[in-house]
């Protein structure tokens, strides 16, 4: 049973930075699509970025450009860096993963993702 777990996030101004990291266990093969999701209380929820095992890199039409992501294999790590920070980009950031490769065509959809972390927050302040 894949388990995630995310730390980082806190409160910055706006055109700051921020990094969140998502520490992954209980993968068993090197297929994977890992993600981060984030929610804003009455709002749908937005796909961020995502990365696959082959390395291939996704992102959300409002932060390409601004944020990174990144994994760590060895250390089953994946780090989303926050560059040029709005305050819409203040959210709750879930860390969500697949035991298959990053599928475009699905990705963003409800139920893509079947692990979840506990989440953790951003706030940029305007």
């Amino acid at each position: 049973q894949v388990q995630l777990r995310e730390s980082g996030g806190g409160s910055v101004q706006a055109g700051g930075s921020l990094t969140v990291s998502c520490e992954a266990s209980g993968f068993t093969a090197s297929q994977r699509c890992l993600a981060w999701v984030r929610e804003v209380p009455g709002k749908e929820r937005e796909g961020v970025a995502a990365v696959d095992g082959g390395g291939n890199k996704f992102f959300g039409d409002s932060v390409k450009g601004r944020f990174t992501i990144s994994q760590d294999k060895a250390k089953n790590t994946l780090t989303l860096q926050m560059d040029s920070l709005k305050p819409e980009d203040t959210g709750m950031y879930y860390c969500a993963a697949r035991g298959y490769d990053c599928y475009s065509g699905s990705l963003w959809k409800e139920g893509y993702f079947g692990s979840w972390g506990r989440g953790t927050q951003v706030t940029v302040s305007s």
